[in-house]
C-alpha cells in the first residue's frame, strides 16, 4: 500500500523543512503544494526532499492546494493519502493510527481529532472548533468532534469520490459534506496537537471565520 502526504503551504519557509523530514518515516512520498508563496517554501520544501506542486497565486486558503495535492497524489498511484499541515502544529508519531482503519479497510476517510482530548488547546481554539462543528452539523448532517482539523486520511477510493470546489478554510466543512453525499464510512482518530506563537498566528481569525460560515451557507443552498 502506497501511503503518500500531503502538506499545503503558504509561507512556510520556517517550518516546512522539518515537517518534510519528520514525515519521511511514515510516507513513501511526500507532496507539498506551494500555495503561491512569496518566500523560500518552494527551495526549502524542495531541499528537504518532498516532491512540490506551486500555484502561481495564493488561491485564499488550504483548500485550494488540499485539492492540487490529493489530485497529485492520485497521479502517483497513492493508495492512502494523508493530509498534514505545514507550521508543525501536528505530532507525525499520530500518522500510523490515523491510517490504520484505511489500511485495514474499516474506514474510507479518518480525522485526527484534537477535541478528543483538547490537551494543549487554547480555550478559544476549542470554542471557535465546536461552533464550526455545531454549524458543520447543520447544515451537512454529520456530527464530527474535529470538522476543520488539519490531519486527514483518505483512501484512494474517497480521494477519488470527494470533490473539493472551495479553496479556502471551508473546504474542511466541504469534505463533511461530500463524505455524507457519498455515503462514506468515517471514522475518527485522537490526535495531540503542539501549539505554538507561530502556529497560533496561522488559521483563521474571527472576520475569516464569519466569512467561512458565509460561504458554506451559500454552498448548502446553491450547490
Amino acid at each position: 500500500m502506497k501511503v503518500v502526504a500531503v502538506i499545503p503551504a503558504y509561507n512556510e519557509k520556517k517550518t516546512i523543512a522539518k515537517v518534510v523530514g519528520d514525515l519521511k518515516s511514515y510516507a513513501q512520498e511526500i507532496i507539498v503544494v506551494d500555495d503561491g508563496s512569496s518566500d523560500q517554501t518552494y527551495n526549502e520544501a524542495k531541499k528537504a526532499g518532498a516532491l512540490v506542486a506551486r500555484h502561481i497565486i495564493n488561491l485564499g486558503g488550504p483548500g485550494g492546494a488540499t485539492q492540487t495535492g490529493i489530485g497529485f497524489a492520485l497521479r502517483r498511484g497513492a493508495d492512502v493519502i494523508f493530509t498534514f499541515d505545514a507550521d508543525g502544529q501536528h505530532f507525525v508519531e499520530d500518522v500510523p493510527a490515523l491510517i490504520k482503519p484505511i489500511l485495514e479497510n474499516k474506514a474510507d476517510v479518518a480525522i485526527g481529532s484534537r477535541l478528543l482530548s483538547k490537551k494543549g488547546m487554547p480555550w478559544f481554539r476549542v470554542l471557535a472548533n465546536f461552533v464550526a462543528n455545531v454549524f458543520t452539523y447543520l447544515l451537512f448532517g454529520i456530527w464530527t468532534t474535529d470538522s476543520q482539523s488539519g490531519l486527514k486520511a483518505f483512501s484512494k477510493e474517497a480521494a477519488y469520490k470527494i470533490k473539493i470546489t472551495m479553496s479556502g478554510f471551508e473546504f474542511s466543512s466541504e469534505i463533511i459534506a461530500e463524505i455524507k453525499r457519498n455515503n462514506l464510512r468515517l471514522v475518527e482518530v485522537p490526535i495531540r496537537i503542539r501549539y505554538t506563537d507561530y502556529s497560533l498566528s496561522k488559521g483563521q481569525n474571527f472576520l475569516m471565520g464569519l466569512k467561512t460560515l458565509w460561504r458554506l451557507i451559500l454552498h448548502r443552498l446553491f450547490d
